[in-house]
């Protein structure tokens, strides 16, 4: 894995959890990572409830538009991560694919979203602590 490792985060509308996921790892991991998301099939805009669940917290999704998912994504990407929508990723050597099972936010209210989106902060800081941990402070 490079310095800067590189995670693509892949659901099928990348409109809810895939956009969810790649803001709270920006949030989180600053500079640290390099963050992509992308779906199969993707949406007209963002879901209305992640936007207002991640804005409770203080992070601004609004601006945000769902991309297509392509193979040089994958490629450019050391961590493919899908969001447990049975999407399949192009495969390539030397790559890691994790399946996040996380429920689809599609239609739901803010009330449903909330817990989606507290589920995928745990498992950011789980991989945050995994691929970039934060660098012991120098002692003078």
């Amino acid at each position: 894995m490079a310095d800067k490792p590189s995670v693509l985060f892949v659901c099928v509308h990348n409109a809810g959890r895939s956009q969810m996921a790649a803001a709270w790892l920006t949030h989180l991991a600053g500079d640290r990572v390099e963050v992509r998301s992308a779906g199969s099939n993707p949406g007209d805009r963002v879901n209305p409830a992640a936007v207002e669940a991640m804005a409770e917290v203080g992070i601004d999704i609004s601006a945000e538009t769902p991309k297509i998912l392509t193979a040089d994504a994958v490629r450019e990407s050391d961590v493919c991560i899908t969001m447990g929508c049975g999407d399949t990723c192009p495969v390539f050597p030397g790559k890691r694919y994790l399946d996040w099972k996380l429920e689809d936010p599609a239609g739901q209210g803010v009330e449903a979203v909330r817990p989606i989106c507290d589920e995928i902060k745990t498992l950011v800081e789980g991989l945050i602590a995994e691929i970039a941990p934060a660098k012991p402070e120098a002692t003078a």
